[in-house]
């Protein structure tokens, strides 16, 4: 159970890190720059922990899609960027692509 807590955590700090990039203004900006390196070396070292039960493949699947869904709820909500009908799809089909290796998948560590 830990370990799912640690990977939840890890891809909160990436999607952090990842929204504050643009405000960093390529690391020209101090605070959103720290937030954007201490939120990597959170997300990595947290990923690095789950990666003691979780498959490596699995566990970067589930951390890439759900970052990739909530980046783009990130821009959405907060920087004005649009989601279009083809984007929404093609969100709902990462989502769906999770559940299906949480639910159905052996090689997921529960």
């Amino acid at each position: 159970m830990q370990h799912w807590i640690f990977l939840s955590i890890a891809i909160v700090s990436e999607v952090i890190a990842t929204s504050c990039l643009k405000a960093a203004e390529g690391f020209t900006r101090f605070w959103p720059s720290l937030v954007v390196v201490v939120g990597y070396l959170l997300a990595f070292y947290l990923l690095s922990l789950t990666l003691k039960t979780i498959p490596i493949g699995v566990a970067y699947a589930i951390w890439s899609g759900i970052g990739i869904v909530l980046i783009a709820l990130s821009g959405w909500l907060f920087l004005g960027q649009s989601l279009d009908t083809p984007a929404v799809i093609g969100l709902t089909l990462i989502v769906a692509g999770v559940i299906v290796i949480n639910v159905f998948s052996r090689t997921v560590a529960h």
